[in-house]
């Protein structure tokens, strides 16, 4: 009963052992570049939890407002009340547009509403609405760089990394004039460890990557269909029609 365990554990040390010794053989070089891999991992990691939590987050309260807005029998009720939703994208589109169609339609004495506004003004709602859609969207898309810059270029630091341990392993071999398989093996394997490395970094910033951009398409044409739909509802209510 206890045969299987053994062997399991038996395999478990050897496995260690055996990176323990590739580590052992791997050039300063090699060292110095698995340290810059493992600094670029933990800013991939980081980064890709952060941006999944912060578009989980978006994406709820979107929900919950676009539930809200709705609702709402004026386009500018939800702005009447003051209400403030931070960390909401259609709240922060919807505020911008407000507030620009607000000061449209204010009077000279600021005490009262206009009943219309002018079609030169809504299009300066418009843009206040295209140009905060262009905010939030970078916003959400801060930070990717990173993962990019891990996809890219981890692999070719790891690459890095065995071309010079190789190098380094062929000279050596040279010098001593024994170019037997025990002379090379360690020398080839622990430079070949860069380039696991790198593909550890990379790996799962690829997979995150892709999944952070298809959210942030999908967010981004949210908010897009969001800012339409709310200058067709102010046109609506406040664009004075004329013959």
């Amino acid at each position: 009963m206890n045969v299987p365990v053994f062997l399991g554990a038996a395999a478990d040390k050897s496995s260690q052992l055996e990176l323990l010794y590739v580590w052992d053989q791997a050039t300063p070089e090699a060292k110095v570049i698995i340290f810059c891999l493992l600094i670029f991992s933990i800013v991939a990691w980081s980064v890709m939890i952060q941006k999944a939590l912060q578009m989980r987050r978006a994406k709820k309260l979107n929900q919950h407002f676009g539930s809200e807005f709705k609702t709402q029998p004026s386009v500018l009720g939800i702005f009447d009340r003051r209400l403030q939703v931070d960390g909401c994208p259609l709240f922060m589109v919807y505020q911008a547009g407000s507030l620009e169609l607000d000061a449209r339609l204010k009077n000279i004495s600021g005490d009262a509403r206009k009943k219309f506004v002018s079609l030169k003004g809504m299009e300066h709602v418009k843009r206040s609405l295209e140009n905060r859609v262009a905010q939030e969207s970078l916003k959400l898309e801060s930070g990717l760089i990173l993962l990019a810059i891990a996809v890219s270029g981890a692999p070719f630091l790891g690459l890095l990394g065995t071309v010079w341990g190789v190098m380094s392993t062929f000279g050596h071999i040279a010098q001593q004039g024994n170019a037997s398989m025990a002379a090379m093996a360690p020398g080839v394997s622990a430079a070949l460890i860069t380039t696991v490395a790198g593909l550890l970094v990379a790996i799962p910033s690829m997979f995150g990557y892709n999944w952070l951009v298809h959210n942030l398409r999908v967010l981004t044409v949210e908010l897009d269909n969001f800012a339409q739909e709310l200058v067709s509802k102010m046109e609506t209510e406040y664009l004075e029609e004329r013959d």
